[in-house]
C-alpha cells in the first residue's frame, strides 16, 4: 500500500491526495499532526533522499527559526527539529509499494511514478 505523509490542511498536500485520487491510486494517509513521525522512519528517508531535500525551507516553521538556527543548520539539528515540529518536514513524502520515496508534489513526477 503507498503511504502519504503530510498535514491534511496544508495546499500541496491537498494537491496531492487530489491528483492520487483523481487517478484511482489507493493510499493509506499519515497525519503529522496526530501521529508524529518516528525518529527510525525520518533517519531511513534521510539516508535514502537527504536530509536537506526533506526539509521545508519555505514554510512558516522555517521562518520563525533564529537566523543563528538557520545559518548553523546541519544534519542532527534538522533531524531534530524535524521529531520536535513535524510541520517542518516538506509535504507530502510518499512511499511506494516498492520503497520508492518521493518529496513534495509535482504532477510530472507522479505521473511518470505511477503511469509506467
Amino acid at each position: 500500500m503507498i503511504e502519504v505523509y503530510g498535514i491534511p490542511n496544508c495546499d500541496t498536500m491537498k494537491k496531492a491526495r487530489k491528483w492520487l485520487s483523481d487517478h484511482g491510486i489507493d493510499y493509506l494517509f499519515h497525519d503529522y499532526k496526530k501521529e508524529g513521525v518516528d525518529e527510525t522512519r525520518l533517519r531511513e528517508w534521510a539516508d535514502k533522499v537527504g536530509w536537506e531535500i526533506l526539509l521545508n525551507r519555505r514554510g512558516m516553521m522555517w521562518r520563525k527559526l533564529t537566523q543563528e538556527q538557520r545559518d548553523n543548520i546541519d544534519e542532527a539539528s534538522a533531524l531534530g527539529l524535524m521529531l520536535e515540529t513535524s510541520s517542518i518536514i516538506k509535504r507530502p513524502v510518499l512511499i511506494t509499494e516498492d520503497g520508492h520515496i518521493e518529496v513534495g508534489f509535482s504532477e510530472k513526477n507522479y505521473t511518470e511514478l505511477f503511469e509506467k
